[in-house]
């Protein structure tokens, strides 16, 4: 299989997943929003929300990743600078959703 496809079905099938997720933050986050810190805790301390939000910054970072890519892709015609920037972009998107992970589980 074209890479090229496999990104565009991965963009899909991320995309699918990411907007469910994001409807559940979201109702999850309307819940919290003006509770106390206790609440918050409470929250990110049952196993399911702590699971499903990861999945959800995961997802998340996944998404943009590829979809930024895809912008490098377009404009930017040095393939030097355009596999720096990949390659920066990519440990981002697994770097930042391991700090926040790490950062939540340890509220």
């Amino acid at each position: 299989m074209i890479d090229a496809t496999k990104k565009w079905i991965f963009l899909k099938i991320s995309g699918a997943i990411l907007v469910p997720s994001m409807l559940w933050f979201i109702i999850n986050f309307i819940k919290i929003y003006d509770q106390e810190y206790s609440v918050m805790v409470n929250f990110f301390a049952n196993p399911l929300s702590n699971f499903l939000f990861s999945l959800f910054i995961i997802n998340a970072y996944f998404f943009s990743a590829l979809s930024i890519s895809e912008v490098f892709e377009d404009y930017i015609k040095n393939e030097k600078i355009k596999n720096v920037a990949n390659r920066l972009l990519y440990t981002s998107a697994v770097v930042i959703p391991l700090i926040t992970i790490i950062l939540i589980n340890n509220l």
